[in-house]
């Protein structure tokens, strides 16, 4: 077998193919029990992960004017909220958008049995106006366990990362080494800027047009199927964290010469196409979220095309100083 490297620290040293293999098990192992045991904790805290995981969905109306709503509790049953206007609803407590929650009694009125309305002062409205729903016995079971398998992989991915990093990096130079943590560094940082984008901006903008869009279609959109909607807010995020990635790739073509920022600026039009691409392949296969994906990649694509530039006029400097 031939060496790690002609610049290692240790020259001469060489392993079989079974001792790389036996390696490569050793690090898929701990990867594994990495990733089990943050499984079991993630188990755990179902309920914590399922409040993170429902949050976007409270945040669906923040580009918009709050609105009152109204919450009616029959016993231990909760039904709404409904957005509602003063004018539908004059017993609204005061304030600029509050959420009142009305407990349903009744009433005897002569012979009849009257209907009440009575505001529940001590009990808290969910905003949430859209409900997660189980439909069959199994599915309370899966979707706990596919939200803290998420969970888990995003919990353990600095172990498995560095267990596998043990098996990958020895085998580069010294130089290759110096060179991969700096990009190393941007992609976990262009992952992050992605997650964090997604969650706290585009999935509630997303789910609030999807919303919008059903009711434009007149159909029901008060009840989700849970699995169905962890399954879209997982997807959606870890492809924006993907997609996030691009920028490195187009950026490395350019370090190793294949482009220049004159290929890049004339293709804009190409790009335009290719981030719906890959808009449709990295998120859910929906047009809004294809959308969302598409324009922040088109933008990180232009931010490319003026760090090209700014490459290209350094070495043309850096030759004219050695021309003189």
């Amino acid at each position: 077998m031939p060496e790690f490297s002609e610049e290692a620290e240790e020259p001469g040293l060489r392993k079989s193919f079974w001792e790389h293999l036996a390696d490569l098990r050793s690090a898929l192992i701990r990867s594994m029990v990495s990733i089990i045991i943050a499984l079991v904790v993630c188990l755990l805290l179902d309920q914590q992960i399922a409040n993170i995981i429902e949050n976007p969905l409270r945040r669906m109306y923040m580009f918009e004017a709050p609105r009152p709503t109204v919450t009616l509790l029959i016993g231990a049953t909760k039904i709404g909220p409904f957005p509602v206007t003063r004018e539908q609803f004059p017993a609204l407590p005061p304030g600029a958008a509050p959420h009142a929650v009305f407990r349903v009694g009744s009433k005897q009125v002569g012979n009849d049995q009257v209907l009440t309305l009575n505001l529940d002062s001590e009990a808290t409205a969910d905003p949430l106006s859209v409900r997660l729903d189980n439909l069959s016995p199994a599915e309370p079971f899966l979707v706990a366990f596919h939200m803290a398998l998420y969970a888990a992989l995003v919990v353990s991915s600095p172990f498995w990362l560095y267990f596998m990093g043990g098996f990958i990096v020895p085998a580069l130079r010294p130089k290759e080494r110096s060179l991969i943590f700096p990009w190393l560094f941007w992609g976990v940082f262009l992952a992050l800027v992605g997650v964090l984008l997604t969650y706290f901006v585009l999935l509630p903008v997303a789910l609030r047009a999807a919303i919008k869009y059903s009711d434009l279609l007149g159909f029901n959109s008060t009840d989700w199927q849970a699995g169905e909607y962890i399954s879209f807010v997982c997807k959606f995020i870890l492809g924006m964290a993907v997609g996030f990635q691009f920028p490195l790739v187009v950026l490395l073509l350019v370090k190793i010469g294949i482009v220049t920022h004159k290929h890049l600026a004339h293709y804009r039009r190409h790009m335009i196409v290719l981030s719906l691409i890959l808009g449709a392949l990295l998120t859910t296969p929906d047009y809004i979220t294809q959308v969302a994906m598409a324009v922040p990649l088109y933008i990180l694509y232009e931010i490319c095309i003026w760090i090209a530039w700014y490459w290209d006029r350094q070495k043309r400097r850096r030759g004219e100083i050695v021309a003189t």
